[in-house]
């Protein structure tokens, strides 16, 4: 049986609140949700039980979704973040990709894209979609520019690369090891050494860096 997952939501317009709300109580491995008005709110919440996800509203009253995002990850870094935001905003969602979000939605996002991606941050650490895609492309021609630095080039081998390469396409550790025929913690040590020696604690990082060094195009 596959687990389920408790999700709150924080978004200050009622109507789209309480609509997400009863969407997301459709998601067959949802098992429970709670909506809050503001980060405030859902701040409160979490202290009170802790969720395995939260979807955050970027634009909101009393304490928007980025300094509502800093909060869960300095306080909570279990909890995995999805940011929902009306705006393809590449300067705020690289911002908040630095900081640890897991995952970026357009609110016109379709409710199989929102399920899929509550079940991805959970299960692999990040939702790599469209939308990031286009911002971490942009940033690579940016960094061309000489606007945004540059991450620095670590030698990894070429199983490094491979696995890091499925990472990004958001095979889970298992996956990884049943298609490069390795056991998963045999995966999980390479993923560890990846990270040190690129320099990130995150997945989100790890993304990040194989665009910005061009593994990713």
């Amino acid at each position: 049986m596959k687990p389920l997952y408790k999700v709150y939501i924080a978004d200050d317009h009622t109507l789209f609140r309480k609509a997400m709300v009863n969407l997301l109580r459709t998601f067959e491995r949802v098992s429970e949700v709670k909506d809050a008005e503001n980060g405030k709110e859902l701040l409160a919440l979490i202290k009170y039980e802790a969720p395995d996800v939260v979807i955050v509203d970027l634009q909101m009253p009393v304490m928007d979704g980025a300094e509502t995002s800093e909060q869960i990850i300095q306080k909570f870094p279990e909890i995995k973040i999805i940011i929902l935001t009306m705006h393809d905003s590449n300067k705020f969602i690289l911002h908040m990709m630095e900081m640890g979000v897991h995952a970026f939605l357009l609110k016109n996002t379709e409710p199989d894209e929102l399920e899929k991606a509550i079940y991805s941050v959970v299960e692999k650490d990040f939702y790599h979609n469209d939308l990031v895609a286009s911002v971490l492309r942009k940033n690579v021609k940016d960094r061309k520019t000489g606007q945004r630095p540059v991450f620095q080039q670590a030698e990894l081998t070429d199983r490094e690369k491979e696995i890091l390469l499925l990472i990004c396409r958001e095979l889970t550790m298992k996956e990884i090891g049943q298609r490069l025929f390795l056991s998963e913690n045999t995966v999980r040590n390479h993923r560890v050494n990846i990270m040190d020696k690129v320099g990130v604690n995150n997945i989100v990082g790890l993304v990040k860096y194989a665009y910005e060094t061009g593994l990713i195009t």
